[in-house]
C-alpha cells in the first residue's frame, strides 16, 4: 500500500534524507513516501508568500517507485495550493525531469520549473492558468 506521510520529526526528517541521498534542510517541511512499509522517497518544501519551494522530490537510493514519488510530489502541491500559495517552484537538483513535468511542473524560458496552481486541483477540466 502506497501512504504519503508529513514526517513528524526533524531527526527522522534528517534520516530519511540520508536515505533518498539529499541534503536535510531544517528548515522545510517534508513528506515521506512508503510502499508496503517501504522507503520509497522524500519531498522537502517550504511554503512562501511569494510562492511554494520545492528542494527535493527524490527517491530512496535503493528504491525508485514513479508512481510513489508522483502521488508525493502532488501532495506538497496540494498542500502548498491549500495554504493560498497558488505558484511554485521546483528549485533543487533536477534528478527526472520528466517526473516533474508529470507532476505538473512546466519548464520556463530558463529552463527552471514552475506551475501555477490557481485551478489546478479545482477546476475538473484540468484548463489550469500557465
Amino acid at each position: 500500500m502506497l501512504k504519503v506521510l508529513p514526517i513528524e520529526t526533524k531527526e527522522k526528517q534528517k534520516d530519511i534524507c540520508e536515505l533518498c541521498g539529499v541534503t536535510y534542510n531544517p528548515d522545510a517541511l517534508a513528506y515521506v513516501a512508503t510502499v508496503d512499509d517501504r522507503l520509497a522517497g522524500v519531498c522537502q518544501f517550504k511554503v512562501a508568500a511569494d510562492g511554494g519551494l520545492i528542494y527535493d522530490l527524490s527517491p530512496a537510493l535503493d528504491f525508485d517507485n514513479f508512481e510513489a514519488m508522483f502521488v508525493m510530489g502532488r501532495g506538497a502541491l496540494n498542500f502548498i495550493d491549500l495554504c493560498g500559495v497558488h505558484r511554485a517552484y521546483f528549485v533543487g537538483e533536477v534528478k527526472d525531469a520528466s517526473l516533474l513535468r508529470a507532476v505538473g511542473f512546466k519548464e520556463n524560458g530558463e529552463g527552471n520549473f514552475e506551475i501555477n496552481l490557481e485551478g489546478f486541483f479545482t477546476d475538473h477540466c484540468h484548463n489550469h492558468k500557465d
